[in-house]
Parts: structure tokens; C-alpha cells; sequence
């Protein structure tokens, strides 16, 4: 079967995040992104594609900072509320009922709902088709001691995360998959 070109995102599932961004006057900005993803170790980058409309990327080119707020299952009914344009320093977090948490090396709020965070301060960007694909170096992460497992990754099971497929489909309660290594 052939897809049309814009189908093919769909052939994916993508971890849903919610970036958090500040205006210039202290005004948290949040919205759901699933074109995302860690781009390297060392130094320790994160990447993800925005709107070159949306407020996202007017705080980020103003002050340069962001926090990739990790969330699960529970958060999923208010991705409709977070996606909804707003106008520009009308709060997201506000209208969806969502706990802005101080964020401990950069400006912009975490939201305490979140299951793990992820600080950043914008490395570079770059046009990539109709996007911007922005890079942030990595400044802190913390995980939620509840969804940390001893082997130091995310508890899928319990932490239900939320993966995007397209449109209003949405994957939730991945099991964990344990592959060996080809010897």
C-alpha cells in the first residue's frame, strides 16, 4: 500500500513531551511535541521539531531555554488543552489545571505533573522543511524516584508513557522488551 507523503509520521510511534518555555515577562508557554528525541551523549544534546509559528520557538529564539517535561497516560486528556492557541503569554499550564514546579538550572517552569524532566539551553537550530529542529544541551534531568528503576531507565510499565501515532491515536502501557546482544 502507498501512503501519501504526510502519512508517513504515522508509521512511527513517538514519545509524547511537553516543552516548557518562558516569556520575555515571566510567562510560562507549554504545548505537546512528539517529534523528538536524545541526539548525543556527549555532549549531552536533545533535539525537537517546532512550528516556526508557534510560541515555543518565539520564547526559545527570546531567552534560549527550555524543559522537556516527560509525561504519561495521566496527562493525556489535556493534550487538547495544551495544543489549543492561545494568545501569545496566555498561560497553557493555567488552563489546564497543571502545577508549575521551579525548574533548578533554567528559567522556564517544570510541570510537577511530569513523570521526568529534562533542562536545556538551546545549542542551535536549523531549518528543516517547514520546521525548525531546535537543540538544546543538556543542563539537568531528574525522574520521578517512583518511575526509576534500579537499572537506571523509566519504569514503562508503571510510568504508562505516552507515544503519539498520529492525529487523535495514542499508544499508552508499552510492555518492556529486553533484547541480548548478538554475540
Amino acid at each position: 500500500m502507498d501512503l501519501e507523503k504526510k502519512a508517513y509520521p504515522k508509521v512511527l510511534v513517538r514519545p509524547v513531551v511537553v516543552i516548557t518555555t518562558i516569556s520575555e515577562r515571566g510567562i510560562p508557554n507549554a504545548a505537546p511535541f512528539s517529534f523528538n528525541s536524545p541526539i548525543s551523549f556527549d555532549p549531552p544534546l536533545y533535539g525537537f521539531s517546532c512550528n516556526p509559528a508557534h510560541d515555543t520557538w518565539r520564547n526559545i529564539q527570546r531567552n534560549g531555554e527550555f524543559v522537556v517535561n516527560v509525561v504519561g497516560k495521566g496527562l493525556g486528556e489535556l493534550l487538547h488543552v495544551l495544543e489549543t492557541d492561545y494568545p501569545y503569554e496566555e498561560s497553557e499550564l493555567e488552563h489546564a489545571g497543571l502545577t508549575e514546579e521551579k525548574a533548578k538550572r533554567v528559567k522556564p517552569p517544570r510541570i510537577k505533573e511530569a513523570l521526568a524532566w529534562i533542562e536545556c539551553k538551546r545549542e542551535h537550530h536549523v531549518e528543516l522543511g517547514d520546521h525548525i529542529w531546535i537543540t538544546g544541551r543538556v543542563v539537568e534531568v531528574a525522574v520521578k524516584d517512583e518511575f526509576w528503576k534500579d537499572a537506571g531507565v523509566i519504569d514503562v510499565e508503571k510510568a504508562k508513557l505516552l507515544c503519539h501515532m498520529g492525529g487523535e491515536f495514542f499508544a499508552v502501557d508499552m510492555k518492556e522488551a529486553k533484547y541480548k546482544r548478538a554475540q
